[in-house]
């Protein structure tokens, strides 16, 4: 059909167009805020690109469902501003012909949708926390930098190298303060090298001097060296101790429905039945007077969306906490959106004000009872 296939092709485009803009304003934003993060000690700065390529992946589902919203209000505006939807309502066309073809078109968005919310969202969570476990949990000899205080992974030493050389295996003007089992030492060498021992990895300091006392006492015990060796740490890396559960699989979460993974289920189901909610929307709101011009409408539009995904975060947090379930929520939430956006729909599609779309529905509802 004519008129399903020219729409399908504008929406092509303009969801195309609308989708790389987007995504580069969230690359944009997500690269900054990394480096932000790495430069804060919580990302390895080599990993940058990488936790940035995660982070967009975790995003792409309000992405794509923001792009396809705009789309269909973009497309269904220009065609009511430029009069092009009075021909096709004059061919018997109405708002609610609108709705299947954009379904047509929307489908493989709610199939990406759905495999990105169950399927990928949680690995591309679990793997920036793994890229940044592994960072947090480095030895001690990587965390030194030339020319910075450099604290250690279990918060008991600060490193302070000057310069290095050689790989990072030698470093000149080190200084060590230690804190262990109530005793306080600083420690200051003109150089340091590193050596691997079957005991583990150790620094060996030539030239320097040794200052110890114990917490809370006035005395100390200066002492020099020629040549002194400080073990800082091992090669293995501790496990996660704690593993997010925005980052177990969808199959976990189920095979243990507790409040917390109830409330991570609503937020990925969200996502899905909230890009099916928002085609429904965009009809709604792309009824406009060929008189006005388009921005108040898509303005209109962003405020739905944020208000939306704000109430399915605020769902989200409720159920977590245990003041609602999760079928309250679901049923509340998408559920009264849906009916919302069907009664608006009607009522734009007839020409009706609210009292007459009331009675209509009364006596519709009256004319199905026996």
């Amino acid at each position: 059909m004519l008129f399903h296939s020219s729409l399908r092709k504008e929406l092509s485009r303009s969801f195309g167009a609308t989708l790389i803009v987007l995504v580069t304003v969230v690359m944009t934003m997500t690269l900054i805020r990394t480096l932000g993060l790495a430069s804060r000690g919580s990302f390895n700065p080599s990993d940058v690109f990488l936790v940035m390529g995660y982070t967009v992946l975790a995003y792409l589902p309000t992405l794509l469902t923001l792009g396809l919203f705009i789309a269909i209000i973009s497309t269904l505006t220009r065609m009511f501003v430029d009069s092009e939807m009075v021909i096709w309502q004059s061919s018997g066309q109405g708002l609610f012909s609108l709705v299947k073809p954009l379904l047509r078109f929307a489908w493989p968005v709610f199939a990406v949708v759905a495999g990105l919310a169950l399927l990928i969202l949680p690995w591309t969570n679990l793997r920036i926390e793994e890229l940044k476990n592994q960072y947090q949990q480095r030895g001690d000899l990587e965390r030194v930098e030339p020319g910075r205080f450099q604290e250690s992974a279990d918060g008991s030493r600060v490193f302070f190298v000057e310069k290095e050389a050689s790989g990072n295996q030698v470093g000149a003007n080190v200084f060590i303060a230690t804190t262990d089992k109530g005793k306080e030492t600083v420690t200051s060498a003109r150089s340091g090298r590193v050596e691997n021992r079957p005991e583990g990895r150790f620094l060996l300091l030539n030239n320097g001097q040794r200052l110890e006392r114990t917490t809370g006492s006035q005395d100390f015990k200066l002492s020099e060296f020629e040549q002194y060796g400080i073990q800082i740490g091992q090669e293995t890396l501790a496990d996660m101790n704690y593993v997010p559960v925005k980052t177990r699989t969808t199959t976990e979460l189920l095979k243990d429905l507790t409040p917390v993974h109830w409330a991570e289920m609503s937020w990925r189901l969200g996502l899905i039945l909230a890009s099916f909610n928002f085609v429904i929307i965009g009809v709604t709101v792309s009824s406009v007077n060929p008189r006005m011009g388009r921005s108040s409408n898509l303005v209109f539009a962003l405020f739905t969306f944020v208000l939306y995904y704000n109430l399915l975060s605020l769902g989200q947090n409720m159920i977590s906490s245990g003041r609602l379930t999760f079928a309250p929520v679901m049923l509340g939430l998408h559920g009264s959106v849906f009916v919302l956006a069907v009664l608006l729909l009607a009522r734009i599609h007839y020409n009706l004000q609210w009292r007459e779309l009331l009675v209509l529905l009364h006596l519709r509802r009256g004319a199905a009872l026996p």
